[in-house]
Parts: structure tokens; C-alpha cells; sequence
């Protein structure tokens, strides 16, 4: 008979009492509801990115035994903490920490600072670091992104990392439970950890690089509310903008999270600072703009102030391009979400080709055009974030490269802009081309629903673009190159092109089509000059609609027909259930 201490041992992966949801990449770095993120799952994929980055040369970001690596956390619950709401996940970073300590690393501690400034401080030392950041979307979510020693991790990094997650996932599962590290409920044996001593010097690197850029006094005159609910940045803002001569009033400040997406900031939202702008006017005098961030601080969120106190918000495609012309750039990268404005403007002339929406994509695209030999090279998304590729010299002051999304640069920009034109905000963007940009999305629309439309209204061969005119129904390559099409191919594109019209009609004011865009999702282009782009988040479970038109008036018509009870949206997402 076989004694108790015969029996073959229990595995961690058998003993698990739960379903374990693997972690994704998502449009960058990595998302999910915080009740799936376990320890066990963060310390998985956050190990073996690790691996990975120790077996990569130096000149292309790899990272050696014994370095620094260092590590910053936003204000999400879940990022330094257990929330017992969420099946008691938590304490993302303290993951992060053990991991690095495992392969040999010494964690460095940044604090609570933006995602750039973490950034910008690694790659000064060159090494790398992770951020615990759920970004802008709800704070049931939350993830990290990792960053080599010479920038973000890109699409190419994706499969191999992906690839040893997976064999780190079997090697740990197969682990006696007795032996693992972590216990049934995929936590760590060892309960709650501290983290290691906080390293204030990211949090001074990065205010040095706008006041070294920005000439003393340059923010003279202006009064600016700085909105600051639950931004890690928002200290840091005030000290800048105070820094350079602004009178800086804050104002909101929460230490409950607040998810700021910057992409779809909503009636109530934009109430809310309507409100928070009339009280400080009460209180203050008059002001000149509101400016904020979201929740990790690496997208803007600007507002400027009209007649009557009335406020007036500003996509982030339409910040960038008043970034760019501030800073002089010979190329400018863009994804195929941007308010096409651009095409039109003073910068057309050194616009790269469009890319997919996501800042590893843009990156991508800024060192190519590096490597084409441009010296001046930055890029931006619809959200706001901004990039810098190489350096930049204005008034003789310089400005380091940060190829990462940025929010503190487009806000003093613009700020800057304002103060050395002696104009208001309104009247910068006024000199913009007129098109008119908006971004709506449905919440709680699973990731299969939302591909299952894509997929609908896709060809099922290679393209990246239809588009009508006096010849017919015609077609592009991935290069731009026109694209010799069968009878049978034909045929599926006008199947494709009378569908879409049948959801975007002409008596709801659309015109005619007259190209659809496949870089990233569908985006149509009307005779009339609207654009609707559908496309999936790529970090949450969220289908949404950018709206481009020639009116105020009508990209906000477009958006709301787009996530009405039964708008444009809700009717795709059935059409294909």
C-alpha cells in the first residue's frame, strides 16, 4: 500500500480555483478586467517580456543582469493595492517588482508619475521600465506597458514575447503547489508586499525637459484651471505651467479614479468641466483655457474658453497639428484615424504615409522616416498623445526626443502658442482647415461581436482601399498601388459598398461613397466630405465610430446617429449576431 507521502504531487495549474483569462497585448502594452488579473497571470507575461528583453542586443533595447529596471504605477486602486471588490486582485505593481528581482534586475521605484516621464528617465539611462496603467478605460481595468532600453516595445516584439509566455505559463503550472510561489487563487504565498523605497528623480527629469525647452516667463499673463481629478500627472502640470510664469488654478481633484478618455469626452463629462470652469471664474476672474490629462498622463485634454465663459473642447488630432507647426517638423506621422485636416494644412507637404491606430505603429513609421533621412520627426494620434522621434531646436532651446505619447507637450504648445500670438485658444484652432472630428464608442461590445462586423464589411482578399470614381469600383494594395481585380472581386465590393449605404443612407445626410479605407477597421469616406471610421478598441471591450465632417454641427449628428438606441452601431452589431 502506498503511504500518504507516495501520492503523486498536486500541481499549481490543477489546484487553480478559478478560470484563468490570458493577458493580451492590446493597442499598446497590455489590458484586462482587474478581476482576471492575478498575480500569477501579470507575473507570466511581465516575466517573460523580461526574458526577452534580456536576450536582445544593446543597440535594439536589450537589458542586462545587475541593471536598473525601472517601474511607476498610476492611481488606479488595483495598481498599488488589493481591492476586494475585484475577487481581491491587486498590487499589479509589487508583481512587476518580484518579476524583475527574478531575473536578476534591481527594481527602481519612480512612484506615481506619467507614463512619458518613466519613459523619458529610463531611456536617459538606458534601461527600461513598466508602467501599471490601465490607461483611460474604466477602472475595472488595468494592465502595464513595458518599454526596452531604447523605446517601446513594437508589433515585431509582440509574437516571440507572446510565444514565451506561454511556455513560462506550462512551466508554472506544472510546478508542485507546495513549491510555487503562488496559491490556488493564482496570488502570491506571501500576501502583501512593500515596494521598494520611492526614487523621486524620473518625477525632476521630466519637468527639466519642459522648462529647459520652454523660455522663462513664456506662459506670462495667462490663467489656466488645471483639471485634476485622478491624473498621475497632475501635480506635475501645476509645477510646470506655475514654472513658466501661468497662473494655475487647480481644480477637481479626486482620489477616486476618474477614466478620462480623451478620445470620447462625452456631454456629461465636458458638463462637469463647464461647471468646474464657472467656478473658478467666480472665484478667480476670468481664465484662458482648462487643461488635463488622463488617468496615466500621456494624452491631453484641452479646452478653451469663449463667449459667455463657454467652453470649447479640442480633439487631439486637431492638438497635434497645432504641436507640429509650433515645433517646424520635416515629417510627421499620423494613424488613419486622424482628422484629415492634415491633408489639407500647411503640414501635407511632409506627411508620411497614414498608419494603424496605436502608438507602435506611428513609432514604427517615425523611424522609418528617420531612416530616410528626415532630421525633424514627430507624429501624434486621434487621441492627443504626441511624439517626438528626434530632437527639436526653437529659439535656440532644445527638446530631447521622446518617442512615446506624450500629454505635456501638446499643453504647453499650445499654451505658448497662445501667449507669443496674443490670441485665445479658439482663435489658434480657428486657423485650422475646417473639419470637424468626433469619436463615440459603445461600451460592453465583446471583441468577437466587433470583429464579426468588421469582417462583414471587409473583401475577403487583400486590400487596403476601394474607391469609386468615373472608371468604376477600383482598388489599392497595401502600397498605395492600384490593384487588377476579377469579375468575381468586383462584384464583392459593390456588395460591400451597397451594404455600408444601406446602414450610412442619404436621408440621414450621407452622400455617396466614394472610398473605404481598410489600414485599420473601415473607414468611409462620402461625396459630401463625411467620414465615418468603425473600428474595435484595441483595449477594451468597446466598438466605436470617428466622425470627421465640414460642420460642428454635423460630426456631431454623425456621432449621435452612430450610438442611439439604435443607431448605426447597435444595427451592425445585429446584423451580424
Amino acid at each position: 500500500m502506498n503511504s500518504k507521502s507516495d501520492k503523486p504531487a498536486v500541481c499549481l495549474g490543477a489546484a487553480l480555483t478559478y478560470q484563468p483569462v490570458p493577458l493580451r497585448f492590446g493597442t499598446s502594452g497590455r489590458r484586462g478586467l482587474v478581476k482576471d488579473l492575478t498575480q500569477l497571470e501579470v507575473y507570466i507575461n511581465a516575466r517573460a517580456e523580461l526574458e526577452y528583453l534580456l536576450e536582445l542586443p544593446k543597440e535594439n533595447g536589450g537589458i542586462r543582469k545587475g541593471d536598473d529596471f525601472f517601474l511607476a504605477w498610476d492611481l488606479r486602486p488595483s495598481s498599488t493595492r488589493f481591492v476586494p471588490e475585484y475577487n481581491g486582485r491587486g498590487e499589479i505593481a509589487q508583481t512587476l517588482a518580484q518579476a524583475i528581482r527574478d531575473v536578476g534586475l534591481r527594481p527602481v521605484n519612480l512612484g506615481c508619475i506619467p507614463t512619458p516621464a518613466l519613459a523619458f528617465y529610463a531611456w536617459q539611462h538606458s534601461s527600461g521600465g513598466m508602467m501599471v496603467t490601465g490607461s483611460h478605460i474604466p477602472f475595472d481595468r488595468n494592465g502595464y506597458k513595458t518599454n526596452s532600453a531604447c523605446g517601446e516595445l513594437l508589433k515585431t516584439d509582440e509574437q516571440p514575447i507572446q510565444q514565451r509566455s506561454e511556455q513560462l505559463r506550462k512551466q508554472l503550472y506544472s510546478q508542485p503547489l507546495e513549491k510555487s510561489l503562488f496559491n490556488e487563487n493564482g496570488m502570491f504565498k506571501a500576501g502583501h508586499q512593500e515596494l521598494p523605497p520611492e526614487n523621486s528623480a524620473a518625477k525632476k527629469a521630466y519637468v527639466k525637459r519642459y522648462l529647459d525647452f520652454f523660455a522663462p516667463g513664456c506662459l506670462e499673463g495667462l490663467r489656466v484651471t488645471v483639471y485634476q481629478h485622478s491624473a498621475a500627472g497632475r501635480d506635475l502640470l501645476f509645477e510646470v505651467l506655475q514654472s513658466l510664469g501661468a497662473r494655475a488654478i487647480p481644480c477637481g481633484r479626486t482620489d477616486t479614479f476618474v477614466p478620462i478618455d480623451t478620445e470620447n469626452v462625452d456631454a456629461t463629462q465636458l458638463g462637469e468641466i463647464q461647471r468646474m470652469a464657472d467656478e473658478v471664474t467666480a472665484a478667480h476672474g476670468p481664465i484662458d483655457a482648462v487643461v488635463s490629462t488622463d488617468g496615466d498622463s500621456d494624452r491631453p485634454l484641452l479646452i478653451g474658453i469663449g463667449p459667455d465663459n463657454r467652453i470649447q473642447f479640442f480633439g487631439g488630432d486637431l492638438v497635434g497639428m497645432i504641436v507640429a507647426e509650433f515645433l517646424g517638423p520635416d515629417a510627421v506621422v499620423v494613424p488613419i484615424s486622424c482628422n484629415d485636416a492634415i491633408d489639407v494644412g500647411p503640414l501635407r507637404d511632409v506627411l508620411q504615409p497614414k498608419t494603424r491606430i496605436g502608438s507602435p505603429y506611428v513609432i514604427a513609421a517615425m523611424q522609418a522616416a528617420r531612416a530616410a533621412g528626415r532630421s525633424k520627426v514627430c507624429g501624434w494620434e486621434a487621441n492627443g498623445g504626441f511624439l517626438t522621434a528626434s530632437p527639436f531646436i526653437r529659439k535656440g532651446r532644445r527638446l530631447d526626443a521622446l518617442p512615446t505619447r506624450d500629454a505635456f507637450l501638446p499643453i504647453l504648445s499650445v499654451l505658448c502658442a497662445m501667449a507669443e500670438q496674443k490670441v485665445p485658444m479658439v482663435a489658434i484652432f480657428a486657423r485650422l482647415p475646417r473639419r470637424f472630428s468626433r469619436a463615440v464608442l459603445l461600451r460592453e461590445v465583446p471583441r468577437a461581436d466587433s470583429a464579426r462586423v468588421i469582417q462583414a464589411l471587409s473583401p475577403e482578399f487583400p486590400i487596403s482601399e476601394v474607391y469609386l470614381d468615373a472608371t468604376g469600383i477600383n482598388a489599392k494594395d497595401a502600397s498605395g498601388g492600384k490593384l487588377a481585380l476579377n469579375r468575381e472581386q468586383i462584384l464583392q465590393l459593390q456588395a460591400i459598398v451597397a451594404r455600408l449605404e444601406s446602414f450610412f443612407t442619404t436621408t440621414c445626410g450621407f452622400g455617396r461613397i466614394c472610398s473605404v479605407n481598410y489600414t485599420d477597421g473601415v473607414r468611409i469616406r462620402f461625396e459630401n466630405g463625411d467620414v465615418a471610421h468603425v473600428r474595435p478598441s484595441g483595449n477594451a471591450d468597446e466598438l466605436r465610430l470617428y466622425a470627421v465632417a465640414n460642420s460642428p454641427e454635423r460630426v456631431e449628428q454623425i456621432a449621435a446617429m452612430a450610438v442611439a438606441p439604435d443607431g448605426i452601431l447597435l444595427r451592425l452589431l445585429k446584423s451580424t449576431a
